[in-house]
């Protein structure tokens, strides 16, 4: 692995699970404090703090809705009957929240990434394209939001779950954002309230 995809490990909003055995660790990059991982690289289940469950549900939010409460640190999927599955996730860090209602416009299975203009306004030494699969850092799954540049999508930062620690996007482990990506259909209502 390059430095350039090293370096992409802790940027963005997240990056996906590595099963890496202790032999193929082969030095840890002085630039993002990562491991550096052979070629035999693999997914690997991620534990999370915060367990996906099915909770008492008393919202407004008719059944398929994706409710975000990032002051919580929670995604609601509204299941109806007084029910919804609750995710652990991470949202945007201090100067990167936002709300609003929106709808899912398109879901994709390990998607491409290309930083929006003003992620490489800041960082202008990310690559401008990075094909999906396990470097990139939107993870798994991705559904993306209406017209914004926000995505839910996965990470292989399950510590950082519960935390404001994104460029605004929603963090999920990358086994709940795919629960939810099998859930969640386009043109499912998404309400993100700070």
């Amino acid at each position: 692995m390059g430095r350039t995809s090293a370096a992409l490990f802790g940027l963005a909003c997240a990056s996906v699970a590595l099963a890496t055995p202790a032999a193929a660790f082969t030095a840890i990059d002085p630039l993002t404090r990562q491991p550096l991982y052979s070629a035999e690289e693999t997914y690997r289940p991620q534990a999370s703090a915060i367990p996906r469950q099915v909770v008492t549900y008393t919202g407004r939010h008719a059944p398929g809705t994706i409710v975000v409460s990032t002051s919580e640190r929670r995604l609601y999927y509204v299941l109806g009957n007084g029910q919804a599955m609750q995710y652990g996730v991470g949202v945007g860090r201090p100067g990167f929240t936002w709300g609003g209602s929106h709808s899912v416009t398109m879901k994709r299975e390990w998607p491409d990434w290309r930083p929006p203009a003003s992620m490489l306004k800041r960082r202008p030494d990310l690559p401008r394209y990075m094909k999906g699969g396990p470097d990139n850092p939107l993870g798994a799954r991705a559904l993306y939001i209406g017209s914004t540049i926000y995505r839910i999508h996965g990470s292989n930062e399950p510590e950082t779950i519960g935390e404001a620690v994104s460029s605004g996007c929603i963090r999920m482990t990358n086994e709940d954002v795919m629960d939810l990506y099998s859930r969640a259909k386009v043109g499912a209502r998404v309400v993100v309230q700070r």
